[in-house]
């Protein structure tokens, strides 16, 4: 695993112990910044199911100014502090040991809206569409922003979940990615 593009370019990532968690690909990576970048000119970030927090560093790295990172496992929680560490990333960066909608309610207090959202949750245990229910009811994402969603390739997501609007799906194999705007009024 490792950073494919922008200022930290190949710099390597560890990945979480254990067979918990599963990384996201180099090409899979590429194709999720391509369809929403692929790089940016500031802006804010959050990666709800970090993992190692491969997709919040890479966009970091590719210009986001900060990311929120949350994971409830505890080996990734210390795998993502591990590798923003290595990376040079802890001031442009928080994170967080929660489950998700626990952490978006905590979010949402802090009155923090997003302009990319990453949500790649475990595979089998899929919450995509409440998740993007509360995304949207709350307004967590800026007008301009995306929510990407990866998940598996026989899930297909509604084109429309309240004002956020499927942009683009492609299938890679066994995975999906879901690339979500909010529709403005």
């Amino acid at each position: 695993m490792r950073v494919i593009s922008g200022t930290l370019k190949g710099r390597p990532l560890k990945a979480v112990p254990g067979s918990g968690t599963r990384p996201t690909t180099d090409k899979v990576k590429e194709s999720i910044f391509n369809m929403m970048g692929p790089y940016f000119e500031g802006g804010t970030g959050l990666d709800l199911f970090a993992g190692s927090g491969g997709l919040g560093i890479e966009a970091l790295s590719r210009g986001l100014d900060s990311v929120i990172f949350v994971d409830r496992d505890q080996k990734a929680f210390q795998t993502v502090k591990a590798n923003l560490k290595d990376c040079d990333l802890l001031d442009q960066s928080e994170v967080y040991r929660n489950e998700a909608t626990r952490a978006l309610k905590a979010i949402l207090k802090r009155e923090i809206v997003f302009d990319y959202i990453f949500l790649d949750p475990p595979y089998k245990q899929q919450k995509l569409q409440q998740l993007l229910e509360f995304i949207d009811e709350h307004k967590l994402l800026n007008e301009s922003g995306f929510v990407m969603c990866e998940h598996g390739s026989e899930i297909t997501l509604e084109d429309r979940v309240g004002s956020l609007k499927k942009l683009r799906e492609e299938t890679y194999g066994i995975i999906r990615i879901s690339i979500f705007s909010r529709e403005n009024d």
